[in-house]
């Protein structure tokens, strides 16, 4: 079956081969007009001449696109005339006079008029023409000409507006075309945009309106699947660009792609055309990163009282976009507006702010001028911020406490009920917008509040710039507090515009928060660090408990609308729950716990790869100092102090952290080898730990693995579930995935399951022919399905959310090793209790957070042996500790070595040694806390989960009292601590006082704590005598001193 080429296709290549040798010397289209520049300006480095604002010269002859001719274009005006007259629809007196100025004077490319048929064109000049009859029967007689015409391969909108103004009633056809073409779904298919406005007014004399055309080509690239990183133009270019586009043009957009390709964010450029006001603005980016921009740009640029007279989209193969804009002042400009140099200088300063967040909630209320762009990202997100921490449980909560019994099971079980149902969303997201958007003036004035705190910038950097908000008197928080009670009519009004005053008290900028803000009842162990993220994909935080922390940084997907509104409602609880279990994790280890969540929005769930990026370049923003005047201002940083963030992988990102540690190096980190660390499920260290926690049961218990029932959620898909099934030896009855539930009494087949674990896929791919006669599977998109004992299930989905809760009699060992936080919370855990007894006898929580604590006290009381994730789950942050300590302990020629793989993935020698002494650092912690575990418990009775709060406690305690001791000190005992807790490759590699000298001080006091404190925590338990503590350090001087 031979392709038909699409007409646009063929057009564009006719178009090629007709420009091909021509003189590129000719008229741009539309032709501008042309004034000779006197003056003689200067010249840059690079050859470019310059005018005094520092912007490039272009000559007007040079710039824009060369206007092919269309040779048939007499012959189609003929066979349009003769359709239009056939039609009778257009008087003939007037047939010429529409035929003319639609062809000559609203600026329409040849392109169109080769492209389209007669037929077409006609229709387009008739709808052209009803338009302007229909304006006699308006009052106020004003025409408003609409046309639209959308195909699979180009589109064509033409609207009456007037220039320099955004109608937000209006067709919208900017938020169409780029809804529908630049930002849609089908990545397969890219298009370029051009867009001109008519120079003559539309209407009666008073009229202010003009015509403004939008036409949309596809793509026909060069080469489609160029390399990310080619920045040639006659391999990465569109052909039709390349037929049309000068030489000027261009050079210019190669110097761009140069940058961008390189870059995260926006390449922004301004030029001066010679002797015009007009200027080109040319903004670069990787595409798809900004969904909304061309129109927000729309947006902006109108804020300041500025128009374009062309713009153009430009796509290339290697993944960058191109959007220049021909910009002038408004001919209807407000006196308010600023000249146009400063306009346009604040407009390109603003552009990489609207590239963060193209489009907000309060788009309409920018768009119509009542807010600025900062303003409006400003309300933005404080819209957020309010919807985390304006649903708190506040002190009925706290009168419920002191009233119940939390020890009682009954009264438990009323709490835990009580706090979901006041944590549900008496002010929701609508409703809060709703608010806000009642209130620009309260906005103003608190924005203005926020600005004069928190965008200060130094002396050395760019001051010319006019004010981001119409003059507004700065309020002190006192005067705005009682503004704010004057303005709003309600009390919910009132606490919602209060909660401004907090961001704006809690925060420095972009966003690091002072955590002293959230109540102490619900978040009883402070914060010592806190961010919160907000991009156009997602919004998230990153907590952590300690100066030096560590922890992974995870991405939560939503399945719907109702999934997402869940998540957004617990994710700041589910980041501040699993940075404490990290900090109870990270005994062992030197650092802190921190974790980090992105929550990707509804409409963004494919962008998880941006959402990560731009999420890490947010916070390098916080964290690294500004050396870039006019590209990177100061924060104004209130904490005052260096900070150093560990980040390693978590859910959905084990593939993205490479690219943190490539981009932190980039950015000029001088800790980039230990920003993030490299993916270690290859290596099952998480698994690891959870191993010996679950072989040690079997040990205590003299069980055989080979006839023990186990269930599993988290599939052969992830990293924790499927480094389980390869390393395990039990009798799988169930495995519990994002696909589905797989069952089989009988025991699921061996190999199929680690044939699944190591292709990394869902249970979706098992065989059924592996199932025994008793066996099934059902996923979540199943309905009414029959189960071989006869059971109905009516939904897939409902069914594998609950599975985990069915007394099935099926399951001996239970290991979450996936799974959203509280699967199993106090009310559900009742489910798996028959008759006072657990019917699952033991639990090993590899995934974070699967249970309550209350959960697992319960779950214990009825005779469940239960191991937590704090303690069974922290074999993941053992390796990333001993990886982040040997990057600082080498110098750089040394790490890449000795530590990074080559070109073709081989790993050096060292590396491979170094992490088998990891998987045996981790196996001998599980174990040590393992046995500490039990052993207390069967002295004491106390429950495990709270023996392991207890022993973090103790251990991460002591650990501070270490650091600042005299033993620290005592250099002999500081050196045979160190040399006792460092990896003996490394000290053999590089030699401790190598180390020492490179290894910050504060770390090597973190390692030296913990390693004593866990030691000794381990040994003695959570609870030793006064005098245990002596005992140990007397045993270990005498080693020294031996």
């Amino acid at each position: 079956m031979t392709a038909t080429p699409s007409p646009i296709s063929a057009a564009a290549n006719r178009l090629v081969e007709k420009i091909k040798g021509e003189d590129q010397s000719r008229h741009p289209s539309p032709q501008p007009t042309h004034v000779s520049y006197p003056s003689a300006p200067a010249v840059n480095g690079n050859g470019h001449r310059v005018n005094g604002n520092g912007h490039r010269v272009l000559r007007s002859a040079t710039v824009g696109y060369v206007a092919p001719e269309f040779e048939g274009k007499k012959e189609q005006m003929k066979l349009v005339k003769a359709y239009i007259a056939k039609c009778g629809w257009i008087p003939e007196a007037l047939v010429d006079t529409q035929i003319s100025w639609f062809y000559n004077e609203l600026g329409i490319d040849d392109v169109y008029f080769q492209v389209e048929n007669p037929e077409v064109v006609a229709n387009h000049i008739t709808s052209l023409y009803a338009a302007k009859v229909a304006a006699f029967s308006r009052e106020d007689k004003r025409e408003e000409i609409r046309l639209d015409m959308e195909a699979s391969d180009h589109a064509i909108y033409i609207d009456t507006s007037e220039p320099g103004k955004t109608r937000i009633n209006g067709p919208r056809y900017e938020h169409r075309l780029e809804a529908k073409y630049l930002d849609g779904n089908e990545t397969s298919k890219r298009f370029r945009v051009e867009t001109f406005r008519s120079p003559g007014v539309i209407g009666h004399s008073d009229s202010k309106a003009s015509l403004r055309c939008y036409f949309v080509y596809q793509c026909q690239f060069v080469e489609p699947n160029a390399d990310p990183k080619e920045t040639r133009l006659e391999v990465i270019s569109d052909r039709m660009f390349l037929a049309k586009a000068t030489k000027n043009t261009k050079q210019m957009y190669k110097d761009l792609i140069e940058v961008a390709v390189s870059r995260t964010g926006p390449v922004i450029e301004v030029f001066d055309i010679e002797g015009s006001r007009e200027k080109r603005l040319v903004v670069a980016f990787r595409s798809r990163t900004a969904r909304g921009m061309f129109s927000a740009l729309s947006d902006l640029y109108h804020y300041y009282g500025v128009t374009s007279s062309r713009k153009y989209v430009e796509q290339f193969s290697n993944g960058i976009t191109v959007m220049s804009i021909y910009l002038r002042p408004s001919p209807n400009a407000d006196p308010k507006h600023p000249p146009i140099e400063e306009a346009i200088h604040q407009i390109t300063k603003e552009v990489s702010l609207l590239y963060c967040m193209p489009q907000t909630k309060l788009q309409n209320i920018f768009a119509s001028g009542e807010l600025s762009l900062q303003e409006t990202i400003y309300a933005h997100c404080v819209w957020v911020f309010i919807q985390h921490f304006l649903n708190r449980l506040g002190s009925e909560y706290a009168s419920l406490i002191a009233a119940l019994d939390p020890k009682n099971n009954g009264h438990a079980e009323i709490l835990s009920r009580m706090k979901k149902r006041l944590r549900t969303e008496t002010f929701t997201p609508d409703y809060i917008l709703e608010i806000i958007s009642s209130h620009p003036d309260l906005v103003r004035a608190l924005y203005a509040s926020f600005a004069s705190v928190h965008l200060r910038v130094g002396p050395e950097f760019d001051r010319h710039s006019i004010a981001p908000t119409p003059v507004t008197e700065v309020l002190s928080d006192a005067r705005l507090k009682e503004k704010i009670t004057k303005d709003v009519s309600n009390e919910h009004e009132e606490m919602v515009m209060t909660a401004f005053r907090v961001f704006n008290n809690a925060v420095a900028l972009s966003f690091r928060l002072d955590p002293s803000f959230l109540p102490e009842i619900e978040y009883p162990k402070r914060l010592y660090g806190m961010f919160f993220v907000i991009t156009a994909e997602s919004r998230g935080f990153h907590l952590r408990f300690k100066d030096i922390a560590r922890g992974g940084i995870r991405i939560v997907k939503s399945r719907s609308k109702e999934a997402y509104s869940i998540n957004a409602r617990n994710l700041f609880d589910e980041n501040y729950g699993l940075a404490s279990t990290q900090q109870r994790k990270n005994k062992d280890i030197p650092e802190g716990g921190s974790k980090g969540v992105i929550l990707l929005d509804p409409k963004q769930q494919d962008k998880a790869r941006e959402a990560f990026e731009k999420y890490i370049d947010s916070i390098l923003d916080l964290l690294l100092k500004a050396e870039t005047p006019g590209i990177k201002n100061p924060i104004v940083n209130l904490y005052g102090k260096e900070e150093i963030l560990f980040m390693g992988p978590d859910e959905n990102t084990a593939d993205l952290v490479d690219w943190a540690t490539e981009h932190a190096r980039n950015r000029g980190a001088p800790w980039w080898k230990s920003s993030a660390v490299s993916p270690h499920d290859a290596y099952g260290m998480t698994t690891l730990s959870v191993r010996e926690y679950v072989k040690g049961i079997y040990r205590k218990l003299e069980l055989d693995p080979a006839t023990v029932r186990k269930m599993q959620t988290g599939g052969p898909d992830g990293d924790l579930g499927s480094n389980e099934i390869l390393l395990s030896n039990e009798k799988y009855t169930a495995i519990v995935d994002g696909s589905g539930v797989l069952v089989d009494p009988n025991g699921l087949d061996k190999q199929e399951l680690q044939r699944l674990a190591k292709k990394r896929q869902m249970i979706i791919h098992f065989d059924l022919s592996k199932l025994s006669k008793d066996g099934y599977r059902v996923l979540c998109d199943d309905m009414n399905v029959t189960l071989p004992t006869g059971e109905v299930v009516n939904n897939g989905t409902a069914f594998r959310n609950t599975y985990h809760l069915r007394d099935s009699g099926l399951t001996d060992m239970f290991v979450p090793c996936g799974g959203r936080p509280e699967s199993i919370d106090l009310v559900s855990a009742g489910k798996l209790i028959k008759e006072g007894k657990s019917t699952v006898p033991y639990i090993v929580e590899g995934a974070n957070l699967f249970i309550t604590q209350d959960a697992k006290l319960r779950l214990e009381e009825a005779g469940c042996i239960v191991y937590k994730d704090a303690s069974a789950n922290k074999g993941g942050v053992t390796s990333s500790s001993l990886e982040v300590l040997a990057s600082l302990s080498f110098d750089d020629e040394g790490f890449v070595k000795h530590m990074c793989h080559d070109a073709r993935g081989n790993a050096p020698e060292f590396y491979k040694a170094y992490v088998k002494s990891v998987q045996e650092k981790i196996q001998e912690n599980a174990r040590l806390e393992f046995e500490a575990i039990w052993r207390e418990h069967e002295q004491t009775g106390t429950a495990r989960s709270i023996l392991s709060d207890k022993l973090s406690l103790a251990i991460t305690t002591l650990d501070e009292q270490l650091q600042h001791s005299d033993l620290w000190e005592n250099e002999r005992v500081r050196r045979a601590v160190l040399a006792d807790a460092l990896p003996n490759l490394l000290i053999d590699k590089i030699g401790l006082d190598t180390i020492i000298q490179r290894v910050p001080d504060t770390y090597l006091r973190s390692i030296f704590g913990s390693y004593l404190a866990s030691r000794f925590v381990y040994e003695f338990g959570s609870s030793p005598s006064q005098f245990a503590f002596y005992d140990f350090m007397s045993k270990r001087m005498a080693q020294i001193k031996a």
